[in-house]
């Protein structure tokens, strides 16, 4: 695989990753020497064996994990020598997150959550950002679910109001853990196709971390990994191709 280095497309991209937990004989390298870049627009998704470094990779490239060692660009800013200060605005103003466990506080209804970037922002979305908020709850058919709280909402209900609430701010990239986890295949379905719309029509990149061909194959670039090692840099693939080669890199460790 070709190496890629930085560049003014990139929203976030790792040079010479390392990342190892532990010390001494004990020690665990869960990511080994990873460069990598994440281009405007694009839709990424990040596969591999449980314990191949996959949700670690993401987790650093949003400033959420520390690096061992390399280099961690967000939007053009090295992150490594941020502090915590420095760091949590840069994620708040450029970084939109999807969790498979939702995330929604408990305490607020459907639209608090889905504004709470602004809130933590001490600033109200423009009316061009609340055209596009409502456009994004009228999309994901939360209209009439906004004044309900999490415990009032099905699962699908509150994974969609995370993921209005991870584009409500417009973000330069959205790391999305496993979105459709925890979601039935027809939920699942139309998050996907909101996070690829979000990509293609509006300039969003979106790295998403999943162990689903199906939920992989939305993505228009899919990166294999293997022992903490990309083994694979790909362009769309079809599920059962992606399966295939999940089955490969499984057979050989």
């Amino acid at each position: 695989m070709a190496e890629h280095h930085p560049s003014d497309g990139d929203v976030a991209s790792v040079s010479d990753l390392v990342k190892r937990y532990g010390g001494g004989s004990t020690a665990v390298t869960a990511l080994d020497g990873v460069s990598l870049a994440l281009r405007r627009g694009e839709f990424a998704a990040i596969m591999g064996p449980s314990g191949s470094g996959k949700s670690t990779l993401m987790h650093i490239m949003a400033g959420l994990d520390a690096a061992s060692s390399g280099v961690v660009r967000l939007g053009g800013v090295d992150i490594t020598g941020l502090d915590d200060a420095g760091l949590t605005e840069l994620r708040r103003r450029r970084v939109g997150f999807v969790f498979q466990s939702f995330n929604l506080l408990p305490t607020l209804d459907g639209l608090g959550n889905v504004l709470l970037p602004f809130e933590l922002d001490g600033r109200r979305p423009t009316g061009e950002e609340r055209a596009w908020i409502d456009r994004l709850i009228d999309q994901l058919g939360l209209s009439n679910r906004l004044d309900h709280r999490p415990g009032q909402l099905s699962g699908g209900q509150q994974q969609r109001v995370a993921i209005a609430r991870a584009l409500a701010t417009r973000p330069e990239v959205v790391f999305a853990d496993e979105p459709t986890g925890n979601l039935d295949s027809r939920t699942g379905r139309e998050v996907l196709g909101l996070l690829a719309d979000a990509s293609t029509q509006h300039g969003q990149s979106i790295a998403m971390v999943t162990h689903d061909p199906v939920a992989a194959s939305y993505a228009d670039r899919i990166l294999f990994l293997a022992d903490g090692r990309i083994v694979r840099d790909s362009t769309r693939l079809r599920p059962e191709e992606i399966a295939t080669f999940m089955l490969s890199i499984e057979a050989q460790r």
